[in-house]
């Protein structure tokens, strides 16, 4: 069997191949109340029949000020977590694990949507006014993303409290049946805006020496490793790279994630960028080396992601130890089963990758 079509077992968690939905915001909770809608099912129902490994969810806050848009998910109250449960066990019924990333945007919190939905309150570029839905940014320190509202800059109190959200949130997900938690620290968000240098010109213990910037990414996975159930996985998304001088750097991220093995993290999933507008040598793979660099230096399993479209590029990543699984984006985007396609040009078969209902369309 190829690679590609191998399970994984993460803990107590194992996924029928190594093709793992990427998280993608939908922007779709047009209550504005953070709770998953009937799109959120389509959208991850439809991948689970298509036959991905495991599906991660959207960025979803752990708190109302959290969410990168008002139309983003959230898993901070009941109303929230019985509306996931009830995506979990669709997902599940189809014989696929699911995760959640938990996140906290920070300054890049308050935004409008990228796209102007009918069905949005309202639509713009930018952060969202207050007299419009949206609501005081915080961070590190008081500098803003280009082109957003400058943030408020968290005193000592407010941050130490951040690992206790994301806790309560980890309590959540596991009461509505996920498997997995991944904890956002990527995309230029909240946790991404404590590690880099760039945006954390903090002069108490959570900024400036590596372990100073790094502090808060350990607190909160310990806070949630205490909450989460041992059998289930522990994931982190790191921004492997600012891209940009003086910035969060490759080396930094290895190291983190070697910490973070003996705080119970299982599996590293390694994007880059974020945080500032950079020049970014975007193309096929272009991420992967970031994946292989951070295996290598922190002896965790990585996932790779960023431009891996077809079926032989992404066995290949596996197949040369850049990474231990890839997860797709826009490629699932426009091709909801593509992990058959990918079966069918390997030359592959796996069982259970059709639901009975769909095996009468196995690629021949």
């Amino acid at each position: 069997m190829s690679a590609l079509l191998e399970p994984v077992t993460l803990r107590g968690v194992t996924a029928r191949n190594r093709i793992w939905l990427a998280p993608m915001c939908q922007y779709s909770c047009f209550a504005r109340d953070g709770v998953p809608t009937d799109w959120h099912l389509l959208h991850l129902g439809a991948r689970a029949t298509g036959g991905f490994g495991l599906l991660v969810t959207e960025a979803t806050a752990v708190v109302p000020e959290g969410r990168i848009s008002p139309e983003d998910t959230g898993l901070w109250n009941d109303e929230q977590q019985e509306a996931w449960a009830r995506i979990v066990d669709v997902v599940h019924a189809e014989g696929t694990p699911i995760g959640v990333q938990l996140a906290h945007a920070g300054r890049k919190a308050s935004t409008f949507a990228p796209f102007a939905h009918p069905r949005a309150a309202t639509t713009g570029e930018g952060s969202v006014g207050l007299d419009e839905g949206g609501w005081e940014t915080v961070a590190p320190s008081a500098l803003a993303f280009p082109g957003y509202a400058t943030p408020r800059a968290l005193d000592l109190e407010e941050v130490r409290a951040i690992p206790g959200h994301f806790a309560d949130a980890a309590r959540r997900a596991d009461a509505a049946g996920f498997d997995l938690v991944e904890v956002h620290a990527a995309h230029g968000y909240l946790l991404h805006q404590f590690l880099s240098p760039l945006s954390n010109q903090r002069d108490d213990e959570y900024g400036g020496s590596f372990e100073g910037r790094t502090r808060l990414v350990v607190e909160v996975v310990d806070a949630v490793r205490a909450v989460w159930p041992d059998e289930k996985a522990l994931a982190v998304r790191f921004s492997a790279t600012d891209w940009l001088d003086d910035g969060w750097t490759v080396d930094e991220t290895a190291r983190l994630s070697r910490l973070l093995a003996d705080h119970g993290v299982d599996v590293v999933d390694v994007s880059s960028g974020g945080l500032l507008p950079a020049e970014i040598p975007v193309g096929p793979g272009y991420q992967v080396p970031l994946a292989r660099e951070v295996r290598e230096g922190s002896g965790l399993p990585t996932g790779a992601v960023g431009l891996i479209t077809d079926p032989q590029q992404a066995d290949d990543v596996l197949t040369r130890g850049d990474a231990d699984l890839v997860l797709l984006a826009r490629a699932a985007l426009r091709e909801p089963a593509w992990p058959q396609r990918a079966a069918h040009e390997l030359g592959d078969a796996p069982d259970g990758l059709y639901p009975l209902q769909y095996e009468r369309g196995t690629w021949r």
